[in-house]
């Protein structure tokens, strides 16, 4: 099996011992208040879907992903993970101090050493990461929210908030484990944060091909405003393995993150993800994690040449569609006949279907999958 990006899994959990004395001790602890997204980012870092990273990123790391994409350490990593603390804050806190992270009830959630506090240029920040300073864009808005300072330090995780979906909440040592149990040597992960349609099923299953598994892996956290609801996403997906899938050659289980927008940048992040869940594929398509216009539709694809110590393989899908002549799901390799011979996969199109109550037709998306979606009164964030 694949090894964890940077060769080790992570595991940032607290021993219960030394956690029962940390919480003893609670009241002598200065506590930074985090919000939702960034407590499943705590999570994924003490859990190991963000190793090698063991906290949040100093100054240097910070500058070195920006300028290079590359940790201090030469590990390949797209963009910061950091935490944004107030003016106020910051002057209550020194380096090498240890802080609780709470959430909004102020129950304990991790403890920070800290070992940086510093400033930081937004704009800068915004236009490394995102390559535009457009406050249209769903991350460049975020970034010129957030507070005056970055702080950095290894964390341990207190306790690990509930999950939205529990059943399907594997982390990387149990898929590992998983993965190995059905005997699956290569894995191929598969990223949504839509319900499928047919062309989704056809990638998935063109990809499953050439592989021992499918890994289903879709984003639960914070989108922009006219995605789909995480449950509608779920739903949709158990109905589509339970009636199109063969059982023992596909796991779905949720990526608790927030959506970041950062197009190729993100693809990068989602293969190092699924690298440390045991994947050793990775399935992207037209406009990975793309938002408007911001990003070539092939970006994602280009990005990995310049990342070829990766360790995980994409599987590049370039255009689906329904030839009507071929009568099946093809892609641009494949088919011959011209593009009016063709239905293709919208999300606009097959959005603005749904939101009109009606079914979209088969030959776009199962019926059992349209059904699952139009059972909500409103299935968009």
């Amino acid at each position: 099996m694949i090894q964890p990006h940077g060769g080790t899994l992570i595991n940032k959990e607290l021993p219960k011992m030394e956690k029962q004395r940390i919480l003893a001790q609670i009241d002598e602890f200065e506590k930074i208040q985090v919000d939702s997204e960034t407590w499943k980012v705590i999570k994924n870092i003490a859990f190991g879907v963000f190793s090698p990273l063991e906290g949040f990123m100093n100054q240097n790391d910070t500058s070195h992903v920006l300028d290079h994409m590359y940790l201090e350490s030469n590990i390949a990593w797209p963009f910061p993970i950091v935490l944004d603390i107030s003016e106020s804050q910051a002057n209550k806190i020194n380096v090498d101090d240890s802080v609780i992270l709470t959430d909004n009830s102020i129950t304990p959630i991790a403890l920070l050493n800290v070992s940086d506090i510093y400033n930081y240029n937004k704009k800068y920040f915004a236009e490394q990461v995102y390559g535009t300073l457009d406050r249209n864009h769903p991350g460049v808005e975020k970034i010129f929210n957030q507070k005056e300072k970055l702080i950095g330090g290894e964390i341990f995780l207190i306790n690990e908030l509930p999950s939205m979906f529990p059943d399907l909440d594997l982390k990387p040592l149990e898929t590992r484990v998983l993965f190995k149990e059905k005997k699956w040597d290569r894995v191929v992960a598969f990223q949504t944060r839509n319900p499928p349609h047919l062309g989704h099923e056809y990638v998935q299953k063109a990809g499953l091909t050439y592989v021992d598994g499918l890994f289903i892996n879709p984003v639960i956290g914070k989108k922009k405003s006219g995605d789909f609801l995480d449950e509608v996403i779920v739903e949709s997906y158990k109905v589509l393995i339970k009636e199109y899938y063969p059982k023992d050659r596909v796991v779905l289980s949720t990526f608790e993150t927030e959506m970041r927008y950062a197009g190729p940048k993100e693809a990068i992040f989602h293969a190092i993800a699924r690298k440390n869940f045991g994947c050793d594929h990775i399935i992207i398509g037209r406009d990975h994690a793309g938002v408007g216009n911001f990003y070539g539709p092939y970006d994602a694809h280009q990005i990995f040449e310049q990342f070829p110590d990766l360790g995980i393989e994409p599987i590049f899908f370039r255009s689906f569609s329904r030839c009507r002549k071929c009568d099946s799901v093809v892609n641009d390799k494949i088919c011959p006949h011209p593009p009016d011979d063709h239905i293709f996969f919208s999300g606009t199109k097959i959005r603005d279907i749904l939101i009109s109550g009606k079914e979209p037709t088969p030959d776009i998306m199962r019926p059992e999958v349209a059904k699952v979606i139009l059972g909500y009164n409103n299935p968009f964030c």
